[in-house]
């Protein structure tokens, strides 16, 4: 097995702070070390990686290429092991670690208004909540939990069903015509908020209605329905999505439904888990609420 290439940690964060202050002098302040000690540790570095990282010069000190892309990974690295020795330092002994991967706006709309009560009854439990718009693979993610909208299958997972998520077009009052629509030919000239997570779901909630558009892909894009949602309430334009995620705007007026139909559900949501961990009392825990909390507030038809 080829050796690692490793530069010490003190190495990275003496490189981060020269290149932050410009300055050996400087860096050596904020580290608490000498100056010396800060060219040696530069030194070293440029000597492991094979690259001058510095052009030094009677008008002081500039990254070289390499230097400046070296920065921008550095800086990541050292993030990265703040972050984890943070999240350790709140960790205790008898605490369970949960990480639940969420489709971004299920997880804002749906999961985060509910979360509390879960956190109440398992105090023991930690919770890293982890978002991404396609569902994640849970045998290589390390992730525990896995909320997701489709048919209900990946491999190697129980899935178990939470509900449907019928889909309705919604929009802001004020970019209605004042006597309404009258057809979806009238409704098709407004502006047409477009999911990229969902390319099609236009063109399908025409279809349902025997409609064809002249071009159900036009209008501003947006990656996630959380996105589409905020531009909807801001007169962006319509937008159409899953009603669950509208609900609460409905609700309040801020959002109207420009036309009655609701395309019924093509899939569900779902919450999965490993099949192997099943019986493990943070994943039972956590099944059992959720389909609780899923049965509670199930949307309505």
């Amino acid at each position: 097995m080829q050796k690692r290439i490793m530069p010490s940690m003190t190495a990275l964060q003496c490189f981060e702070a020269v290149a932050r202050h410009m300055s050996f002098t400087l860096a050596a302040q904020d580290l608490f070390l000498t100056q010396s000690a800060i060219s040696k540790q530069i030194a070293q570095l440029e000597a492991t990686v094979c690259q001058a990282l510095f052009h030094r010069s009677a008008r002081g000190l500039s990254l070289t290429p390499a230097g400046r892309m070296y920065l921008g990974e550095v800086r990541s690295i050292l993030n990265q092991v703040d972050a984890s020795a943070r999240y350790v330092m709140g960790y205790g002994e008898a605490d369970e670690t949960l990480t639940i991967a969420v489709q971004p706006t299920f997880g804002i709309t749906w999961l985060v208004p509910r979360l509390r009560l879960f956190l109440q009854a398992y105090p023991h439990i930690q919770v890293v909540t982890k978002g991404d718009a396609r569902p994640f693979d849970l045998m290589q993610s390390r992730i525990d939990i896995s909320l997701f909208y489709g048919e209900g299958s990946l491999p190697g997972a129980d899935c178990h069903s939470l509900f449907e998520a019928d889909v309705a077009v919604v929009c802001a009052p004020e970019i209605l015509p004042a006597q309404g629509l009258a057809s979806l030919a009238e409704l098709e000239q407004l502006p047409m908020v477009q999911c990229s997570f969902r390319p099609e779901i236009w063109r399908d909630w025409f279809a349902c209605q025997g409609f064809v558009p002249a071009d159900a892909y036009r209008g501003p894009r947006f990656d996630t329905f959380s996105m589409c949602l905020q531009a909807a309430q801001e007169g962006i334009g319509m937008a159409i999505m899953p009603r669950m995620f509208a609900e609460q705007a409905l609700a309040q007026g801020r959002l109207v439904q420009p036309w009655p139909f609701v395309q019924p559900s093509d899939g569900a949501y779902y919450v999965a888990h490993a099949s192997h961990c099943a019986a493990l009392p943070k994943i039972r825990h956590f099944v059992d609420w959720v389909l609780a909390q899923a049965h509670a507030s199930a949307p309505s038809a």
